[in-house]
């Protein structure tokens, strides 16, 4: 039976052609749309007409959660999501086989996507529940569908950084019922942000949870690549040479010790820790058949990870197909061309950049097939939280309050940008954390971002902050369920240490001196004493004088005795004169 299931999609796919010619389709990701688009939409899928009626209007408030909510509310709102995860779903295909034409096909997923829409609309009135933007352009789902039927492995490609925003349970659910021989399986990228010790939290978390995870870097794999390579290039070319001489040897050994540092690379070769605890999982009888490794994965050890996963029947004999799914910007085309070694897939920083799935084989037997980003139904707590997980794009946000200062520790901020942030007034709490404003409010100033009034530009100051965010310049890692999310953070210690040491030892430890070449010519110039440029009429401001030090009080008495030489009066008469040229106006 799954020998002729995996027939009728390749008939399906070549002979009847879907219906769709993928390559020439310019398809754009739809993630939200106003009321007025969202009724249209569901009207054309319904092939519904309608006549508009005057004087029939209700004034329906929006409910749209743009700002930063308070810890009770977000506490209230998690529990609800808890009460109706369930309910989240993704879009199924409806059943067909050979003499399923493709007309008949497309009407009934446009039926079955039209009932999916409403269940979600229902499910945000009934229970007040406010939904994520998701995907509501059909034809990304259908390129989904096509992916689960076609792939041996599915892959969900999730941020290490917050696994759980981004795994959607009911995906592989639809994977298992599409085919019990498919295998599910996550993929960590950008897991070179965590330490050893939270990937090895993680790891335990989906052992626990039965799911195969492994923790991946795309960038940070490309970049050893590379350097491997240059070591090579470098050591034949140190072969080649019948001389060299021990400054150029030098050299070379020095490059080669930066681009295999072990202190770069350690994680992915350090072999203390987890070989123990697979032999204590494979000796105990709780662990399931597979165990999750909490090792940052080469190249190599991750393909060999592909082809050991599965072991049962295959959608086509002789070759292995690994469907790589998820969110945008998680790094599924950064995947690809790691692995690939060239730039096989275009990248971009914007999500939604892939718009239609492609086949590629990186050996005759393996296959991969990368689909487009599909930003699936969830329920996080805010729109700015998505924006923040790079799930939406940042230059398309309309307002510009980042919760990062909710994550992100004022020590944090403040040494990543070297800014002060104003500290709380006297009726506020101390260690409150510092609010978007004074946050933007400081950068704008730090980086003179200004408006044409003169004011810090905050919309500007945002996108760079919330950019530095998503690419982990601001670090934040979310931890699994029942971690103390502050103690998860080992790497906002060093800012928090450097702020009290700062604050210790500002009198006890005096900086080293830097002894500076200064010019004889400029030191002649700069440092005359009677020099008056640009302060004609500016004489002293607050007890300084421009150009110096602050002036004593002996010596302001005496310059003002003597007065200003080029004017012999010394303006003693200056209220004589006044008063004399407005008498007239005292009557």
């Amino acid at each position: 039976r799954f020998q002729n299931l995996c027939t009728l999609i390749t008939l399906h796919t070549s002979e009847l052609n879907d219906g769709y010619d993928w390559g020439r389709l310019n398809l754009q990701s739809v993630t939200e749309q106003s009321s007025l688009d969202d009724f249209l939409a569901t009207a054309e899928l319904a092939g519904t007409e309608f006549i508009a009626e005057k004087l029939n209007i209700k004034f329906v408030p929006a409910e749209a959660r743009t700002g930063l909510l308070t810890a009770e509310e977000y506490k209230r709102i998690k529990k609800l999501h808890e009460d109706n995860r369930q309910f989240l779903r993704i879009p199924r295909r409806p059943h067909w086989d050979e003499n399923t034409s493709p007309e008949v096909l497309q009407q009934a997923e446009r039926d079955c996507f039209l009932t999916w829409r409403r269940e979600l609309a229902r499910l945000e009135e009934e229970q007040k529940l406010i939904l994520t933007p998701f995907e509501r352009n059909l034809d990304f789902w259908r390129q989904l569908w096509r992916v689960i039927e076609r792939s041996d492995v599915v892959v969900q490609i999730v941020d290490a950084r917050n696994p759980l925003l981004f795994r959607c349970p009911d995906l592989e659910k639809y994977v298992k019922e599409v085919s019990s021989h498919k295998v599910n399986m996550l993929l960590l990228n950008k897991a070179d942000l965590l330490t050893r010790e939270q990937r090895r939290a993680w790891a335990r978390y989906f052992q626990n949870e039965g799911i195969r995870a492994v923790f991946w870097s795309a960038l940070a794999e490309a970049k050893r690549l590379d350097c491997e390579e240059r070591a090579t290039e470098i050591s034949s070319v140190g072969h080649s040479r019948t001389e060299t001489s021990p400054e150029e040897s030098e050299d070379d050994e020095q490059i080669f010790e930066d681009c295999t540092s072990e202190a770069d690379w350690q994680t992915c070769s350090e072999a203390s820790g987890d070989e123990g605890e697979e032999e204590q999982c494979k000796g105990s009888s709780d662990c399931s058949s597979f165990y999750n490794s909490s090792r940052l994965l080469r190249k190599d050890q991750l393909l060999d990870m592909f082809k050991s996963v599965h072991s049962g029947p295959r959608c086509k004999e002789g070759q292995l197909t690994v469907g790589l799914v998820g969110y945008p910007n998680v790094g599924k085309s950064s995947t690809i061309n790691t692995i690939f070694r060239n730039k096989k897939v275009s990248v971009s920083a914007t999500p939604g950049h892939t718009k239609h799935f492609q086949t590629l084989f990186v050996e005759p037997g393996l296959c991969l097939c990368d689909c487009p980003g599909l930003v699936m139904p969830s329920f996080v707590s805010t729109k700015a939280e998505m924006i923040c997980s790079g799930i939406l794009p940042i230059d398309q946000m309309r307002d510009h309050v980042p919760n990062a200062c909710q994550t992100i520790p004022r020590a944090v901020l403040e040494g990543t940008y070297g800014i002060n942030i104003i500290r709380p007034r006297e009726d506020e709490d101390p260690d409150r954390t510092p609010t978007s404003e004074e946050l933007l409010t400081a950068y704008g100033y730090m980086r003179g971002f200004m408006t044409a009034h003169g004011q810090p530009d905050q919309s500007r100051s945002a996108r760079y902050v919330l950019k530095d965010y998503v690419s982990g310049k601001l670090l934040y890692c979310h931890p699994p369920p029942h971690i103390n999310a502050k103690d998860f953070q080992p790497q906002h210690l060093k800012f928090a240490m450097q702020d009290i040491k700062g604050d210790s030892g500002t009198h006890a430890v005096k900086p080293s001196k830097v002894k500076r070449i200064e010019n004889s010519v400029d030191k002649n110039f700069f440092h005359q004493e009677n020099v008056r440029a640009l302060t004609k009429g500016v004489q002293m401001v607050m007890g300084y004088r421009p150009g110096t030090g602050p002036v004593g009080q002996g010596k302001v008495d005496s310059e003002q005795q003597v007065g200003k030489p080029w004017k012999k009066h010394g303006n003693r008469n200056k209220k004589e004169k006044v008063r004399r040229l407005n008498k007239h106006l005292d009557a």
